[in-house]
């Protein structure tokens, strides 16, 4: 149903114009908030979530190794057994 009363159609232009700037200005106020926060981000030096995840990922392999590596130099430090050579035994001269 269309009304013929210029003064609804103005009304009706009016609050599809209000909206439409109310939405713009929402739109505007998310960039601005946005920008802000990036700009605090910055400030403090704070890191990514992606990145925080990779360097603790590559942090528990180097944890992993250098465990592996004392490991490693633990046996290599520790005393081997004597085993007596083949062939016969010979006096200790001491």
């Amino acid at each position: 149903m269309q009304t013929q009363n210029p003064i609804l159609d103005e009304l009706a232009k009016l609050t599809t114009a209000a909206m439409g700037m109310a939405q713009a200005a929402g739109d505007e106020a998310k960039a601005a908030f946005r920008s802000q926060a990036d700009r605090v981000a910055a400030e403090l030096d704070l890191v990514r979530r992606e990145d925080y995840d990779a360097l603790k990922a590559e942090l528990a392999a180097l944890r992993a190794e250098v465990e592996a590596l004392k490991a490693a130099q633990a046996a290599a430090a520790s005393p081997k057994p004597r085993t007596p050579k083949a062939g016969g035994s010979k006096a200790d001269p001491a």
